[in-house]
């Protein structure tokens, strides 16, 4: 009984009568039922990250093969696979929201109800049958609606993501002469501060940095500042740094406390060395801001007189001045003392105080 089970199912498979986009294996027209060998319709993967949600579909990509494809192949008003051979399935490793309706994390059996001028999107929480043939409505998790779109010929069927932004993608399956894409989109905001909650529990938790790091990103996204500063607190009990001290200051200074942000930052800059008081500087000349980099300049020696960091910083001031000479000079031996790999950043920079170039600008 199980042979001639077997051969009828593997006949109906090849005749269509189960599905039109099975794809036939053997010659003879039936399907593997049992064996893993190779299929015509061929196992394709494709994944997008948002932020740090993973969406991915897995699917067998059916050939055109000289049919027509919709409403034929694939009957209009008639839900469909997606695919081919099993369920075409979509996993979210985070919530998301899909056409602006929202869906949990988890991995779903993709279907889909074609239609000339409306699709119907299904997310089963089945996701682990043959095609369609068993989906039953009372599994859906979410149903939307989209558009189809005419499209460049496809071969075969095709997963794409297309426009793609920080927070979405629209996951777009393409075949025959037809795209239909769904929109995806995931709230990364709060889904990176769960990851970071969750990393300061295990290892990032045990150093300044870690905390740092949060903070940091909560402050680059004005987001959560309240826990932010908690966060640079703690990093700052586990070691006071320039680093973390800079980031409170920044952090207090978005929050509307100035005057508080101001000697949180004068403390930095006593704690800072020479290199970080002169990237610091560095930094607010390339933003724009050259009048507060060239009061902190001067700083820079007072650190450390003898570092070649310092005779650059005296270099960008001799520069800012017109006195060139005294420039190439403070450039010489910057040049002299500075790591081998900054040395060729730094010998164009002397050519230019040789030729009264200067270098700010």
């Amino acid at each position: 009984m199980r042979n001639v089970w077997k051969c009828g199912f593997g006949l109906l498979m090849g005749l269509g009568v189960l599905g039109g986009n099975a794809g036939a294996q053997f010659k003879n027209g039936s399907q593997a039922t049992e064996l893993n060998i190779p299929r015509l319709s061929q196992r394709g993967t494709v994944s997008q990250r948002l932020g740090l949600t993973d969406v991915t579909i897995i699917y067998h990509r059916p050939e055109v093969g000289g049919r027509e494809i919709w409403g034929k192949t694939v009957p209009y008003g008639k839900v469909w696979r997606a695919g081919a051979n099993e369920n075409t399935t979509i996993t979210f490793s985070d919530d998301v929201s899909v056409e602006g309706k929202p869906l949990a994390a988890g991995t779903y059996g993709l279907h889909t109800i074609p239609d000339k001028d409306q699709w119907t999107i299904i997310f089963s929480k089945n996701s682990t049958s043959w095609g369609s043939f068993s989906y039953d409505e009372k599994e859906d998790a979410l149903r939307v609606t989209t558009k189809p779109q005419a499209a460049d010929f496809r071969e075969a069927l095709t997963y794409t993501f297309e426009e793609v932004k920080p927070d979405s993608a629209a996951a777009t399956l393409r075949w025959e002469k037809l795209a239909v894409p769904f929109h995806v989109s995931a709230d990364v905001k709060a889904v990176v501060l769960k990851s970071v909650k969750n990393e300061l529990r295990s290892v990032g938790g045990f150093t300044w940095a870690g905390f740092d790091e949060a903070a940091q990103w909560c402050l680059d996204n004005n987001y959560n500042l309240e826990e932010a500063l908690k966060w640079e607190d703690t990093s700052i009990q586990n070691e006071e740094r320039f680093e973390n001290l800079e980031t409170k200051s920044r952090i207090l200074d978005a929050m509307g406390r100035k005057d508080e942000g101001a000697k949180v930052l004068a403390k930095a800059f006593d704690k800072a060395s020479a290199i970080q008081l002169y990237s610091y500087a560095r930094g607010l000349q390339r933003s724009g801001n050259a009048k507060r980099a060239f009061e902190l300049y001067p700083q820079v020696p007072k650190k450390d007189a003898n570092h070649w960091i310092s005779h650059l910083a005296l270099a960008r001031i001799s520069s800012n001045s017109g006195d060139f000479p005294t420039a190439a000079k403070e450039m010489t031996q910057a040049i002299s003392g500075a790591p081998d790999g900054t040395k060729p950043f730094l010998q164009p920079l002397l050519k230019r105080l040789e030729a009264k170039d200067d270098i700010n600008k």
